[in-house]
């Protein structure tokens, strides 16, 4: 199939929607598709707030690149959407980026594969204080996040009960569920994945007691580091994490695994995202980059693995 339209792909790039993730969706969407039109593929960028799916005249296009972060482009109903209509799509199915948006439902299936995640809790409680008991046993600091939410929107640093209280009423703005889980202390890294090759490991240092929405998208301190000391060994017992992880939710395409590393040296996975960003900020582009592989390749990439997934099918 891919042999048959490369020379003149047709690519709906989806990008935009109504998550709180919808600016940087679009800043991806722009990437994308600017990456695609350098390719001389022929790009049209869909805003699903704007334009009604069901009605799209999928007809026009090969394939459709979904760049929308957050809500139904990365929880699995786009994707179910697509596949109805018999539309080929980058990145995971249904099944895998359900799960994956769900911190609380991936975690477990990490647990049920042997992949090490930090302990947890996730309720749909109005008050943090009705957990004291659960609280206690984690401990203190705890990192609090909304269970269906990306780009680190809400995510929260808590070291005592007033600031677990914060945390909490801030991460339910996104999420009536939300996920208290235990601080790993150490050093955080990403790998990003393509299918099942990871792209070279990268550590992301800041400031703030978190890698938060400001640390990624707005401050000027937060540095990217490949050159990171870690020994062959170390590095590929975390690549072999993010590799365990993505196996573990059955995900295809390009994904992008968070870990900690503690100070004993173990990796724990945090999450994945499958839909991993885009944009000039983004790490999975800095990764692929790294790799020799420019912005243009890395989307043709996931266009061709698109393509081949849907001639299995």
């Amino acid at each position: 199939m891919y042999e048959e339209v490369t020379h003149a792909l047709r690519i709906a790039v989806l990008a935009g929607g109504e998550s709180a993730e919808r600016d940087v969706s679009l800043a991806s969407g722009r990437a994308v598709a600017a990456a695609l039109s350098a390719a001389s593929r022929q790009v049209e960028v869909v805003d699903p707030a704007i334009s009604d799916l069901v009605h799209l005249a999928w007809n026009d296009f090969d394939a459709c690149f979904i760049a929308l972060h957050g809500g139904p482009g990365e929880d699995g109903r786009v994707q179910s959407l697509l596949e109805s209509f018999g539309v080929c799509y980058t990145g995971s199915g249904p099944a895998a980026s359900q799960l994956a948006m769900s911190k609380s439902a991936a975690k477990e299936r990490f647990a049920d594969a042997g992949v090490p995640t930090p302990e947890f809790i996730v309720e749909q409680l109005t008050d943090p204080r009705q957990e004291h008991v659960y609280l206690a046993d984690l401990g203190f600091p705890l990192v609090v996040k909304p269970d269906r939410q990306g780009s680190s929107i809400g995510v929260g640093f808590a070291g005592n009960e007033a600031e677990l209280h914060a945390r909490w009423n801030e991460a339910r703005r996104f999420d009536s569920r939300v996920l208290v889980e235990r601080w790993i202390d150490g050093r955080e890294f990403t790998v990003a994945l393509l299918g099942r090759r990871p792209l070279p490991l990268i550590e992301i240092v800041t400031p703030r007691a978190l890698f938060d929405y400001e640390a990624k998208y707005e401050s000027a301190l937060t540095e990217y580091r490949f050159e990171h000391g870690l020994s062959d060994a170390v590095t590929e017992r975390i690549t072999g994490m993010a590799v365990a992880a993505a196996e573990a939710l059955e995900t295809r395409g390009l994904v992008r695994v968070d870990l900690m590393v503690d100070r004993a040296g173990r990796p724990w996975v945090l999450e994945v995202n499958t839909v991993p960003g885009l944009t000039a900020h983004s790490l999975a582009p800095k990764a692929a980059a790294r790799a020799g592989l420019d912005m243009s390749g890395l989307c043709q990439w996931m266009i061709e693995d698109a393509l081949l997934a849907e001639a299995k099918r």
